[in-house]
């Protein structure tokens, strides 16, 4: 409220209209949109959907449809918009070409045996997306309502959510912004959308294939008070680089090392996990913790966390890790596994680390991989709704 009034007293100092109707005009202002307001506009043209969506390349191949929202900050947010999928016209001036004002979040649509399609929850990437927001200068939205338009979404391209329990659609949400200015400030204009796409294993090796990592610390992903903490397209662009580094060395991702230490942050775009024998004797499953602000709040990462402490069966411990306690690990036969986790590939065994030029061999599949390979089970069976589950979020009923 106390919004509206100050922009009250802002459009009263340049306009000649009357005061009753700016406080109509600004009482207007919508703090979020609906799902019960979506304008539907169907395609005419449907696209042909793949053949085999277990081998669907990731990424490349969008659905028939996508969810489009204006925003300003004048009128907040307009009516969302269902509609075929298109190119977004930019003027070259918007802030999002100029200064990367943009956040993205990831999740996916799995269909059920009983041909209900969940979504694995949605709730955390909401969450996610609105500190991000906040980070990046972008508005505020309510989470449920942006949830029921991605789940009508999903209804209305329900027909590409792959029939399979290998291939699920991958649902891309982000928000850029839009005011055209060269000027470095806040954008006053914006626009949420969401794309989606059928998906296969994330990796050409195939799902839950092992992986092989360069460890390079002159190489930092994200720094202390920085915003590696966020989903922001900005942290991820300048890996690319980095990346094809890796590939050149007969890697497939990276180790993100960080400071003298050489701590252990991410695995390309996913979280570390390191299942081992601790200093102490004890078995233990680590990963970086979040309070530095270098590593991705993951929601995969927070499940396997959640899951593991329901086992029980073993200590799970948010600590740092460096590549001295890899080594001194390795040496001593004390590291059982290593994986990255995330929504794309959702747990990615690790079985070497180039670093320093030397061959680190990690016995991940040795070992089973028993950590590994029951957490990829169990995070599937809530999926694909095998097991019945408060996480899997029911998007399109049975139908």
């Amino acid at each position: 409220m106390a919004y509206t009034w100050m922009k009250a007293v802002q459009i009263l100092k340049f306009s000649k209209s009357t005061p009753f109707a700016l406080v109509q005009q600004c009482m207007a202002h919508r703090d979020s949109f609906k799902a019960s307001e979506i304008e539907y506009h169907y395609t005419s043209n449907p696209k042909p959907k793949p053949a085999n969506s277990d081998f669907c390349k990731f990424g490349t191949n969008f659905t028939d449809h996508m969810l489009m929202v204006d925003w300003d900050d004048v009128k907040g947010w307009e009516i969302p918009v269902i509609k075929p999928v298109e190119d977004v016209g930019l003027h070259p001036a918007a802030s999002v070409l100029q200064f990367s004002t943009e956040l993205y979040e990831g999740l996916k649509a799995y269909r059920t045996a009983r041909n209900t399609i969940n979504i694995f929850r949605p709730m955390e990437n909401m969450k996610r997306m609105e500190y991000t927001a906040e980070r990046a200068c972008l508005p505020a939205f309510d989470k449920q309502e942006v949830i029921n338009c991605i789940c009508e979404l999903i209804r209305v391209d329900k027909e590409w959510v792959p029939y399979s329990q290998k291939a699920s659609l991958y649902i891309r949400p982000f928000m850029i912004g839009t005011e055209i200015s060269i000027a470095l400030k806040r954008p006053n204009t914006a626009t949420f959308l969401c794309i989606m796409c059928p998906v296969g294993p994330y990796f050409a090796t195939g799902t839950f294939s092992p992986i092989s990592l360069l460890a390079d610390p002159s190489y930092v992903r994200a720094g202390k008070g920085g915003v590696g903490a966020y989903k922001l397209g900005s942290n991820y662009g300048p890996t690319i680089m980095v990346q094809a580094e890796a590939a050149s060395r007969g890697c497939q991702q990276v180790l993100w090392l960080y400071g003298k230490e050489e701590k252990i942050t991410e695995v390309g775009t996913m979280n570390f996990f390191m299942f081992w024998i601790n200093e102490n004797g004890d078995k233990e499953l680590a990963t970086m913790p979040l309070d530095e602000g270098i590593v991705l709040s993951g929601v995969t990462r927070r499940s396997l966390i959640d899951l593991a402490r329901q086992w029980g069966e073993f200590k799970v411990t948010e600590r740092k890790i460096t590549m001295n306690d890899v080594v001194m690990g390795l040496n001593e036969n004390r590291v059982l596994e290593m994986f990255g986790t995330g929504t794309a590939c959702v747990v990615c065994p690790i079985d070497r680390i180039l670093y320093k030029d030397t061959n680190l061999h990690i016995p991940t599949m040795e070992n089973g991989p028993y950590v590994a390979g029951r957490f990829y089970k169990e995070l599937a069976d809530i999926q694909y709704g095998r097991v019945s589950h408060e996480w899997a979020y029911t998007a399109v009923e049975e139908y």
